[in-house]
């Protein structure tokens, strides 16, 4: 899904939609802080793998997969609560028991039910042929019902159509299919305003001081002029859309390792090194806020992408310029 830094001339030659795919089983802890919606590495990853299977193919050897564009129908995180005072649990399922017939150890994790749409970038040289388009179709169809997406299983598509083609040029037309949903955006720029907001008040504040103000709900009291006391419930993300804390990549904390080095790696051919997961924001839009052509909102921009730089640090950005 990095051709298109290692190449100038590869660009956007079309689109792929994939319509209400059904998830189940997938990873609802996406970082060691957040929790509810799977990390955007675990929809990316997965449609690297599926980049990776073009290359082997001999009439998609010349396009691969680019950025993605993240559209949620439903998200049904497995959790439990007594009551409304309780704090929430995850659903834990027991495994089956050992050869030797004891209990298996309960391994704790959390699971959520998804029903997401896909809209990926096709990169390329060249426009692709009516027999190609559906040959991409097709196998990517299949692919994507025999792979793992964000550690969950694919159960199903849309009935009618559940693969569409789009050219680069009519990408409009992907929004209506996009409906009813929501689309993940980049909101690294009312993350600074918070942050600016939060420093002005007090100046020894951090931004993990103002992501954790974000997630927090301050109730304030006030007194009537009755004398009662009224209870406000105030958030510092009120007036800035649908702002939730995420997970957006990697910082190294170590030097890198040759291939070979480190122990327990899962691709030990490849330089490996000790990160740690940085946070900032993200934001639900609807579909039709995209129409904006050219402005904060162009679908365009909603496209997420493999950013790295040589100080170690690994994001997924939607930013053109990193």
């Amino acid at each position: 899904m990095s051709r298109i830094d290692d190449d100038n001339s590869i660009g956007v030659i079309g689109y792929l939609l994939f319509k209400k795919v059904v998830i189940e089983g997938a990873n609802t802890i996406s970082s060691p802080l957040t929790y509810g919606f799977p990390a955007i590495t675990g929809f990316l990853g997965s449609f690297h793998a599926m980049s990776r299977k073009m290359a082997d193919d001999e009439q998609l050897s010349d396009i691969c997969l680019g950025g993605v564009l993240l559209a949620c129908h439903d998200c049904q995180p497995h959790m439990y609560r007594p009551n409304s005072y309780n704090n929430y649990t995850f659903n834990q399922t027991r495994n089956p028991i050992k050869k030797d017939g004891k209990t298996a150890s309960i391994i704790e994790e959390g699971k959520c039910h998804l029903t997401m749409s896909f809209v990926v970038e096709i990169l390329g040289t060249d426009t692709l042929s009516h027999e190609q388009q559906g040959h991409a179709i097709q196998k990517t169809k299949q692919w994507l019902q025999q792979q793992r997406m964000a550690g969950g299983s694919v159960q199903g598509l849309a009935r009618f159509e559940p693969v569409q083609f789009f050219d680069s040029d009519d990408i409009s037309a992907v929004i209506p299919q996009l409906l009813p949903a929501f689309v993940l955006m980049d909101a690294q720029d009312e993350f600074a305003q918070i942050i600016n907001d939060l420093q002005t008040v007090n100046p020894d504040a951090t931004p993990l001081d103002a992501l954790i103000d974000v997630s927090a709900l301050h109730h304030i009291p006030e007194t009537q002029k009755n004398g009662e006391t009224k209870w406000l419930t105030t958030s510092r993300k009120s007036g800035h859309g649908w702002l939730v804390p995420m997970p957006i990549g990697y910082q190294g904390i170590s030097d890198l390792y040759d291939a070979g080095t480190m122990q327990n790696v899962r691709n030990p051919e490849y330089p490996s090194q000790y990160v740690e997961a940085l946070y900032s924001l993200g934001k639900w839009v609807y579909p039709q806020r995209l129409n904006s052509v050219g402005g904060d909102n162009d679908i365009a921009n909603a496209f997420w992408r493999y950013r790295y730089d040589d100080e170690s640090l690994y994001l997924v950005t939607q930013n053109q310029e990193f």
